[in-house]
């Protein structure tokens, strides 16, 4: 059968339904005042119009006021703008649900990436037994974060699942429905949501959508590609952090941590319990009608228990659907047996834990509650520790044991620290081994920062931890060091005796975000590339499988983008035999918050391991010269960077002209933006979200693009540019790069803060910025080929120009407040109630432009 081109499908699917149904939208009488919706286009138009005569937001929204208003007052003109920021939140939340909504028309769900296409390829290529064993031992682990980038609260997200599925039906009454209830339903949180909340909010993906995507591309494997035989491995596990993750909460305490296990824990069983719901109806036989219901009632208690107590053990629950399937197998002609297979599947995958919940800690934090111990608790390490040999304290922090009561500290780090260790054995005890047992250490940069929460492992009676003890390297020079960090843990005979308890598997996580706010766009990937390399070839030489777990948030310049090209591009020097990542804020909802949108992007995720290990083994190696090609441009770029990043208006142009401040007033996410108290802003303490998001606000995407147009000018003007086409043509990692690179830039848009070209303080350092924005456009189109940014991604483009002109009025209003802040601040006193208000604007506006973006923080 013919199919349109993607495109086509998007502009007919998406782009269509959005201008239908945005007319239904802006003429609904939700408003207590008149006009509106009516008044929004026009002043839309104002905005497009106004940037191409190169005015500025306010005279922008000065010549929209002075257009279609009577000589309003300033009270009114303000009114009006915050109800067009309301108007325009509802109308991107109606475009996700189109967008979501047509997502399987728009994707081919059969197409290449799919596991429909892998089967096919291998087969093809008479390849299917090397599939076979490959899938025995290759996990794809998401791990969804609670860093606060998902501006939708519950009631929001419910509507969008009302109306994608109303949209799918065409079901216009409804749909005038569900448009109406947004537009009378609260956008923002007057509190800060706890992270309780936001785990609760983030289990709705695993309730909803991941439990059965997963056991659906899980059945096919093992139906389609091991013909209905056990493959005896999971292939996708959960991973969760909210809860879990201490890295600069101070919020995420010993009690959140037990209350959020408990929480999966009874979501699971109540999943399972539904199922079992679903099968009674079907396998009413006798015997099994008897069995079904000795699981039903303890299942149901297990998972409404305030106390957690479970009434069924995960053994005896497996146990009792084995037994199930067999009779009806041997006596009632494998009647339904597709559905106890698939809650057999369910109950492997998913255990009693549904996803297993991290613990992260800073290595800063672990130092401090060592010095703590050491002062109070002299039987267990030496006094002098800290005068020690790096040796001698490897030595001591390796040996040690005891049996520490946290109760025995006032409330603190150490006390936190130590109860969250007896926390992960309670939960191991309840939700099983894979609840909780990896603990993850920010900032490592030594062996001991590594062998620090080993050691409290240890304290706390548990001198054989169940737990992967798992370093985070993320700054270029961590990233260097990384190596040999690595070799002097496995020449430890204690810590090597766990990795040996441990399968000798070794889980090694490796940070974009932080990396790319270090060391610029290319210089971040690059190191994290070759960091990947030299921790293969060091863990090979030992006998050690290294997983590499990226810490990946939404946007490109986190790592972001088009990620299952990233992991399709990585050669056989890289240990690729599972794929872990973090997913987090809007990229959760957008990657993965309809059951379609998350089996798609699973297999994506799952074929590119495939196609890197079975169909592209040995083809994508890069050769010398390309090496030292990549390695020049890196190095190029990370100069520029580090230079931009020095400049005495680096820190000042965040805070006064981006929305820098505003994001810890969203009430989003329950993690300061900054990892200390101090009031000077410090880059290096300041969160990659509200780094990365600010820059996104100004339309300026700035960590995704600068010292990329400088590097590739300067092999142009070498007289080399042959060979950056030389590995763009190569490298597949190389061309992953540049075309999310391509991504960021696609988002830009300096008309916006183009008056800032003219102010007295930042005129200059914003010309720094737009000038490599038009070097890097430039210098891509030349090495691309392209006439136009993202022109092998049409329907990706047009989605991104959709969503950039929906929010275009919303960003004008946000700069326009920004400028009216900085007036009002220059009057002092007099005008702090208005200075309010307009600080409330810019913090309002932030909503809808994040969400718009769905990758963009």
């Amino acid at each position: 059968m013919h199919r349109e081109p993607k495109l086509e499908r998007f502009n007919e699917s998406v782009l269509s339904k959005y201008q239908v149904y945005n007319s239904i939208f802006l003429t609904l009488p939700f408003d207590d005042i008149s006009k509106t919706g009516s008044l929004l286009p026009l002043f839309q138009e104002i905005c497009e119009a106004g940037f191409k005569e190169n005015k500025n937001p306010s005279e922008i929204i000065e010549t929209f006021f002075s257009k279609y208003q009577d000589d309003p007052s300033e009270e009114h003109q303000i009114s009006l703008l915050f109800r067009f920021i309301q108007y325009i939140e509802r109308q991107v939340v109606l475009f996700d649900a189109i967008e979501d909504a047509s997502f399987p028309i728009v994707n081919n769900m059969d197409g290449r990436g799919t596991l429909r296409n892998v089967k096919e390829e291998a087969e093809a290529k008479e390849k299917t037994p090397e599939l076979r064993e490959y899938l025995k031992r290759f996990n794809v682990r998401p791990t969804l974060t609670a860093h606060p980038t998902q501006f939708y609260p519950g009631a929001v997200l419910g509507i969008i699942t009302d109306l994608d599925k109303a949209i799918q039906k065409n079901d216009i009454t409804l749909i005038k429905k569900l448009l109406a209830q947004l537009g009378k339903t609260p956008f923002f949180k007057k509190e800060k949501p706890t992270p309780y909340d936001e785990a609760v909010s983030l289990i709705w993906y695993f309730e909803n959508v991941f439990y059965q995507s997963v056991s659906k591309i899980y059945n096919y494997i093992q139906q389609n590609i091991f013909d209905g035989e056990d493959i005896g491995n999971q292939v996708i596990n959960l991973g969760f952090w909210p809860g879990g993750d201490r890295d600069g909460n101070p919020f995420v305490t010993t009690e959140i941590t037990l209350k959020v296990a408990q929480r999966l824990r009874s979501t699971i069983l109540m999943n399972y319990y539904r199922d079992i719901r679903k099968l009674k109806r079907r396998v009413t036989f006798s015997e099994v009608d008897t069995i079904i219901t000795e699981i039903e009632t303890p299942l149901y208690q297990s998972a409404i228990s305030k106390t957690g107590k479970i009434k069924m053990s995960l053994e005896d629950f497996k146990s009792k659907l084995h037994e199930i399937k067999e009779i009806v197998e041997n006596k009632h002609q494998g009647l339904f047996v597709e559905e106890i297979d698939d809650l057999i599947n369910k109950a492997n995958i998913f255990g009693y834990h549904f996803a297993t919940l991290d613990i992260r800690q800073d290595s800063g934090k672990h130092a401090e509650v060592l010095e703590e111990i050491i002062n109070t608790q002299p039987d267990l390490l030496p006094k002098n520790y800290a005068s020690l040999s790096n040796e001698e304290q490897i030595e001591a922090l390796t040996k040690v044991e005891g049996n520490i009561d946290p109760e025995s500290y006032e409330d603190g780090i150490t006390k936190s620290t130590l109860s969250s260790i007896y926390a992960m054995q309670e939960i191991q005890k309840k939700n099983g081994e894979n609840g909780a047992n990896r603990y993850i250490i920010s900032h490592s940069e030594v062996p001991q920062s590594i062998l620090e929460p080993f050691a409290f492992l240890r304290m706390c009676g548990w001198n054989k931890p169940t737990v992967d003890i798992i370093p985070l390297f993320e700054t270029v020079p961590d990233l260097k060091a990384s190596p040999d960090v690595m070799e002097t843990l496995y020449n430890n005979p204690v810590y090597r005796e766990h990795l040996k308890s441990r399968g000798n598997k070794q889980t090694i996580m490796l940070g974009f975000s932080d990396g790319t706010k270090d060391g610029g766009y290319l210089m971040a990937n690059w190191s994290i590339y070759k960091a990947k390399e030299m921790l293969t070839e060091v863990s090979r030489r030992y006998d050690i499988k290294v997983v590499f777990f990226d810490g990946r948030g939404g946007p490109p310049a986190r790592g972001g983008g088009k990620t299952h090209q990233f992991y399709a591009s990585l050669g056989s020097g890289i240990e690729n035999e599972e794929i872990q990542l973090t997913v987090q804020g809007q990229t959760i909802s957008s990657n993965f918050g309809t059951r379609d949108s998350c089996r798609y992007n699973l297999e994506q995720l799952l074929s590119s391991g495939v196609s890197n290990e079975i169909f592209s083994k040995g083809k994508n190696q890069l050769t010398d010269e390309d090496r030292e090609t990549m390695t020049r441009l890196a190095e190029i770029s990370y100069e520029t960077y580090t230079n931009f990043k020095q400049h005495e208006k680096f820190i000042p142009y965040l805070e006064k002209m981006s929305t820098l401040k505003y994001y810890s007033k969203t009430n989003i996410g329950s993690r300061p933006s900054k990892r200390n108290k101090d009031a000077k802003l410090n880059l290096n303490d300041l969160r990659a979200i509200p780094f990365v998001g600010s820059w996104s606000q100004l339309k300026q995407n700035v960590p995704g693009f600068f010292g990329v147009g400088t590097a590739l000018e300067k092999f142009e003007k070498a007289g080399e540019f042959d060979k950056v086409q030389q590995l763009y043509n190569n490298s597949v990692f190389f061309k992953t790069l540049l075309e999310n690179s391509m991504m960021s830039l696609t988002k830009s848009f300096f008309a916006l803060t183009a008056y800032m070209e003219q102010d007295k303080e930042f005129g200059e350092f914003w010309k720094i910025i737009y000038a490599e924005y038009k070097r890097s456009h430039d210098m891509l189109l030349k090495v691309t080929g392209y006439d136009a940014l993202m022109e092998n991604q049409p329907a990706g483009r047009a989605s991104i120009q959709a969503r950039e002109r929906i929010v275009l009025p919303l960003l004008t209003i946000q700069q326009h407040a920004l400028r009216k802040v900085q007036e009002l601040q220059a009057q002092g006193e007099s005008a702090e109630k208005m200075l309010e208000v307009y600080e409330k604007m810019v913090t309002r506006s932030l909503y809808g432009n994040i969400n718009a973006s769905r990758n963009s923080a």
